[in-house]
């Protein structure tokens, strides 16, 4: 069977982009380069903010994320990942509008919850206000209760921490990001979470599961780990 062709849907962020490519090769079992997978990928940081479009503070990004979509589509991509979280919220959307699947990081993450750790009931959210305020992952998540963290924590230490002058979209990768994370985290522990969804590729690119004492789940990996399945037909 032929080795399909994946594409990436990227630019949001830029980072998020470089690191689920990084973790397609990291993932691909190969002896010679031309064993690896053909990757096509568009990183277009112009689509407009996602998280601004959904709380009704900016314009919508579909018809750049359509545009940009249809390049690599035509580029000879056989399916497509959005490594951005918040994205998701446009892809039935952006579906209508391509002839090539997309796969779903968040219906995958829910896949992986049940079959890696299938007792796990209450999982603790870290993600935009965009995606907490759609319900995305509350949707995908079946049968699980999704805890999120208070407004204030929200804000000032998730939101803060991705978009904020010194945040991780501005560059900043620093140990004072990784405890603000470690504190919402302990917070949600508190509330008796099992798990932590890494909801924002963001959170996933400082946090890792060394830093937390309950499991961290990353839907960036889960997607890239998919998308090498489906390429290599295995």
């Amino acid at each position: 069977m032929r080795e399909k062709t994946i594409g990436i849907l990227g630019g949001m962020g830029p980072e998020a982009t470089s690191d689920v490519f990084r973790r397609i090769i990291r993932f691909t079992k190969v002896k010679t380069d031309s064993e690896h997978i053909r990757v096509i990928i568009d990183s277009n940081p112009k689509i407009p903010d996602r998280t601004r479009a959904i709380l009704g503070n900016g314009i919508s990004p579909i018809d750049e994320m359509v545009a940009t979509a249809r390049k690599i589509q035509t580029a000879g991509a056989d399916f497509l990942i959005i490594p951005c979280m918040t994205a998701h919220y446009f892809v039935e959307e952006l579906e209508k509008s391509i002839d090539i699947p997309i796969i779903n990081a968040l219906k995958e993450t829910n896949k992986y919850i049940d079959s890696q750790y299938p007792s796990m009931k209450k999982i603790g959210l870290l993600a935009t206000t965009g995606t907490i305020t759609t319900g995305l992952f509350q949707k995908a998540l079946k049968n699980k209760i999704v805890i999120i963290p208070e407004k204030k924590e929200q804000e000032n230490l998730v939101m803060d921490t991705i978009y904020g002058i010194n945040g991780i979209k501005a560059g900043n990768t620093s140990v004072e990001v990784v405890e603000k994370f470690i504190k919402v985290v302990e917070k949600l522990q508190e509330e008796g979470v099992e798990g932590i969804i890494a909801g924002c590729t963001e959170v996933g690119l400082v946090l890792s599961s060394k830093d937390i004492d309950i499991p961290l789940i990353d839907p960036l990996t889960v997607l890239a780990k998919t998308a090498v399945v489906l390429a290599k037909n295995l």
